[in-house]
């Protein structure tokens, strides 16, 4: 991990800003991340999850499987209800050792850099972010640029940052199953108010750019 990537300072549910880790306590814990959450394993679980995702988006199985697969995924999830514990203890958002720090609901990425002066990551729409005829869909494109420009913004500002608007223009095709580059920056900041800027390219191909208004958050704030 790049000393210049965030750390895994935990909020609770009295000492936090809008759900997220006090950003005065981030970079702290830069040389330090936590890979204890989830176990040395966490990140076979998260690829195994994806690659079901991915299986599950396109496959057209008999339907003897999809009973089979059905019991199956039922007895798991049985099983992984008996571990499921508050939003503060997932380790689904805090292992900064693995794309997109372990959460399966964001497309896997990983941060080259991150400064006040903005965000470089590589970035993959997987089979899962299927929109149509081989392109990633626009929302998961939006779900991407939101999080790490929300990243740009915080830490452009020192603070937390919460998304006010986002506007995205889709210049090109998004392929997927290839690994992209997205950057972001703050424009300017104007009290708690941040505009961020951010892009997607495959190679030098512009695929969109996004425009956004981030509100820093005040301790404790929802």
């Amino acid at each position: 991990m790049s000393e210049n990537e965030a750390g895994n300072v935990l909020p609770d549910a009295e000492h936090h800003e809008g759900g997220f880790r006090p950003m005065s306590e981030l970079m702290d814990a830069v040389r330090a991340v936590d890979t204890s959450r989830g176990g040395p394993h966490y990140g076979d679980f998260v690829e195994q999850v994806r690659t079901l995702m991915d299986r599950a988006r396109l496959t057209v199985p008999p339907d003897e499987l999809v009973q089979e697969a059905a019991g199956i995924l039922e007895k798991l999830n049985d099983r992984l209800a008996a571990y499921v514990g508050e939003e503060w203890d997932a380790p689904g958002w805090t292992r900064f050792d693995l794309p997109a720090r372990g959460n399966v609901t964001l497309p896997p990425y990983q941060v080259d850099r991150v400064d006040r002066e903005g965000v470089a990551a590589r970035i993959t729409y997987r089979t899962f972010h299927l929109g149509g005829n081989a392109a990633a869909h626009g929302g998961y494109i939006s779900l991407g640029f939101d999080d790490l420009m929300g990243l740009a913004g915080s830490a452009h500002s020192g603070s937390v940052t919460r998304t006010a608007s986002l506007t995205v223009d889709y210049r090109s095709i998004t392929p997927l199953n290839k690994e992209l580059k997205l950057r972001a920056w703050a424009e300017r900041q104007e009290g708690r108010k941040v505009w961020i800027k951010a892009t997607l390219h495959d190679g030098d191909r512009l695929c969109a750019e996004a425009n956004g208004l981030f509100i820093v958050l005040k301790p404790g704030q929802p």
